[in-house]
């Protein structure tokens, strides 16, 4: 979490990685590395208040830092191999032979083959990323959703250059890919065009423009997404041949026989035992029982033989009838989770959703023949504080809360009915619901709020009670401290002193739960549509993104199948791990499994397009805006200040597909118009709102002038008068900022498309018919 700008985004959610980071120390002879906790200079440097003066991979570091850092490095190397190890019971243990105290490893290399069969087989795996050496499939598997080769010379590596007999790629056998030049008619060039019905982007080109690893801006970044998804729509600037900037595609039937070249010769090696073999109609997987080179987690026992369920057959979107387009298995599902009053932060994510997706609002009704799937947002509310026990009527008790809050009654208008969906979180029913967990989970209720390996313990009056219907993994009533600052008790982050982590954490979890078990999108509530995410739909894999610089998974965006194996793979690592989900953990279970590829890492530059400035990376080629600190969003320094009225929606980080401005929940989106502002449908719920921030005000001016009197010793003054109700001065253009930031500019932007005053950003404007 980024309280207020006092810590640094790398360490959202978890305080204590701000000063530590990973060191890999080479193991000899073993081809592997040992993951060591270190001291995080970068962090030291920070706080001691070093400014960077390198715009963009690499900082340097002052001597003397360089030397204490080297010291405590010394001293904390020390520490370690003098530290005892425990496991979950705190029992004391010797590692094993193959044991290795820094891994997750819970899974046999067999498991871990089957899991990346049942990926690829099931259309999970549209990438001609290599498979690492590491999951030593030796059979050549057939991949459905890669298109088939025609020509030799672009057959892709299938042999490993250094592991004899492995196999490293898979054979393409779907339809063929037409990539699309997306622009909109003469007579359309306002807008850009909606994305065609069952569009695909193509990530191995995102990769290829937009990997920060390989040295690429996000700046430049942001001009292949924009000009390869139609959105500089008359206002292209001539530039070369940009063919390889087309990244999306559709998928056609291919009238070309399946493959004119011979298949590759099946890899077979001598030195793998023929252990089992499993069929999946052509495709015929060998397994390696050899477990040689894995480091299994110290104290912890191999996973029994993993069950899967059968593969799903790949179906191109052009194959579905207009019914199976959106069925329980393909619907178009946004999850997001929330703790708390409904406030202005959940209210601007849904009207950034309505502002962009096509969620057919600017027509009488949808029609049922539509080629392309409804979207939906499934908006799941915590009634309370993360560890407590709710009351049996919690769900009739969250609509009456709901209609009688002016941010959150507005969607509950019959117009959002199919498309907008408040749904209760209930902890214990949600884990009930995962097969891989259902029956074990309990025994972690003690350390549910997990969140990498730091666990907030929740105090159970009686541990041998079992509750059905507890909204935390704690299965018990719990117990809590009258005292305000108790954490156990914050509901909602009310500033960076009062941060509700105990929600934070739960999410961290509830994302995987709700994507495993429903399939979709998941997004974190500080997050706001930038574009329609068709394309991102229609790639069938599994993603979430960078964590800035760092090779990480930042989990704010999260897209998982319905019951995936990799869903099987992170819960029961994470069932031998604690239940931990923060994304850092996350990023050490994919690593020590080498399914990293199962769970692909997106560039930031998508999703979070500020975050390496903030970090003070890539400054001599910043992005438009050019954000040094998330608060900028908020508070636009002065000399930006032109820029957001003069651009507006279209100059925000054009091209990515949502921004995340890192928490801030304390602070107004827009504090002179801090109300929704949606017109005479919703006038009743603005009215509420105004005299709601009336009120606040005027006890804010009696504080104040109170503490002056106190200071003074005189009592004898009267208060001062309590500002009007007069609605037309609270609306003259003198009451306003005279510079919006970007944020205010973004609110105001959605709520005039809600009041009819503007389209949405392709041009459509809301039929409230």
């Amino acid at each position: 979490m980024n309280n207020g700008g006092l810590l640094s985004p790398v360490t959202e959610k978890r305080h204590k990685v701000a000063w530590v980071s990973y060191f890999f120390l080479p193991i000899p002879g073993s081809g592997r590395r040992l993951r060591i906790l270190v001291p995080n200079a970068s962090a030291v440097r920070y706080h001691l208040g070093f400014s960077s003066r390198s715009p963009r991979m690499r900082r340097k570091r002052p001597p003397l830092l360089v030397f204490v850092a080297g010291f405590v490095v010394c001293l904390f190397f020390l520490f370690l191999t003098r530290r005892r190890r425990y496991n979950i019971s705190h029992q004391a243990w010797t590692p094993e032979p193959g044991e290795d105290q820094s891994s997750t490893l819970v899974f046999h290399r067999k498991d871990l083959q089957r899991f990346w069969t049942w990926e690829i087989l099931s259309g999970h795996y549209p990438s001609s990323r290599s498979i690492p050496e590491e999951i030593a499939l030796t059979e050549l598997l057939t991949n459905p959703s890669l298109p088939s080769r025609h020509n030799s010379s672009l057959s892709p590596k299938y042999r490993s250059s250094t592991k004899p007999g492995v196999v490293v790629g898979t054979r393409g056998v779907g339809p063929k890919r037409v990539y699309l030049d997306i622009q909109s008619k003469p007579s359309e060039i306002a807008y850009p065009p909606r994305p065609l019905a069952g569009s695909v982007a193509d990530m191995d080109i995102i990769m290829k423009h937009c990997d920060f690893s390989q040295d690429k801006y996000v700046r430049d970044c942001l001009e292949v997404l924009r000009i390869g998804g139609g959105l500089d729509n008359g206002e292209r600037t001539r530039r070369g041949k940009m063919d390889d900037w087309h990244y999306i595609y559709i998928e056609q039937h291919d009238d070309e026989p399946t493959d004119k070249n011979p298949l590759p010769e099946m890899i077979k090696s001598d030195t793998l035992d023929d252990s089992e073999i499993t069929t999946n109609g052509n495709n015929a997987l060998r397994i390696n029982d050899s477990d040689s080179g894995l480091r299994k987690k110290a104290g912890a026992e191999w996973e029994k033989e993993v069950r899967l369920p059968g593969t799903a057959p790949y179906t191109p979107y052009y194959t579905l009838d207009t019914p199976s387009r959106c069925d329980p298995d393909n619907q178009r599902l946004f999850h997001m989770f929330w703790a708390g009053a409904f406030t202005d932060k959940p209210y601007l994510a849904l009207l950034s959703f309505l502002y962009t997706q096509n969620t057919g609002i600017h027509l009488h009704d949808w029609p049922e023949d539509a080629k392309v799937c409804r979207p939906q947002f499934w908006l799941w509310i915590n009634p309370g504080p993360a560890a407590s026990v709710p009351n049996p009527n919690a769900v009739h008790d969250m609509f009456q809360q709901l209609k009688s809050n002016p941010w959150a009654s507005p969607f509950l208008h019959p117009r959002f009915k199919d498309i907008i969906h408040f749904k209760l979180w209930n902890t214990t029913e949600q884990l009930d619901g995962v097969p891989e967990i259902k029956d074990e989970w309990r025994k972690y209720r003690n350390v549910l709020f997990n969140s990498g390996g730091h666990v907030v313990s929740v105090k159970a009056e009686d541990p041998a009670s079992e509750s059905v219907n507890s909204t935390s993994a704690a299965t018990s009533s719990i117990s809590v401290q009258d005292d305000d600052q108790d954490m156990t008790k914050r509901l909602g982050s009310k500033s960076s002193d009062t941060y509700d982590r105990m929600s934070v954490i739960l999410s961290d979890m509830a994302r995987f739960v709700l994507c495993h078990r429903f399939g979709g999108i998941y997004l974190d509530a500080d997050t706001i549509f930038l574009r329609d995410w068709e394309e991102l739909w229609g790639w069938r894999g599994a993603f979430a993104y960078r964590w800035s610089r760092l090779p990480n998974y930042n989990t704010a965006v999260l897209r998982m199948n319905k019951g995936s194996a990799l869903g099987t793979f992170l819960f029961r690592t994470a069932l031998k791990n604690g239940l931990d989900f923060h994304p850092m953990t996350v990023s050490r279970y994919t690593a020590d499994a080498a399914v990293e590829g199962l769970l692909l890492r997106l560039p930031d530059a998508l999703f979070d397009s500020a975050w390496l400035n903030t970090e003070e990376y890539q400054r001599d080629r910043p992005p438009q805006p050019y954000f040094t600190m998330f608060e900028h969003f908020f508070e636009t320094p002065a000399r930006d200040g032109a820029a957001p009225q003069a651009l507006g929606f279209r100059g925000f980080f054009r091209g990515a597909y949502s921004y995340h401005f890192h928490n801030f929940w304390w602070k107004p989106f827009d504090p002179a118009r801090d109300f929704p502002d949606l017109g005479p449908t919703f006038k009743a719920g603005e009215e509420e709102a105004r005299a709601a921030l009336r009120k606040e005000k005027n006890l804010k001016k009696l504080a104040e002038f109170r503490k002056a009197m106190a200071e003074k010793g005189d009592k004898a003054q009267k208060p001062p008068p309590a500002d009007p109700v007069e609605e037309e001065d609270e609306d003259r253009v003198e009451k306003d900022k005279r510079d919006l930031d970007w944020a205010a500019v973004l609110k105001r932007t959605f709520e005039a498309y809600v009041r009819g005053e503007r389209p949405n950003m392709y041009g459509e404007w809301i039929n409230w018919d």
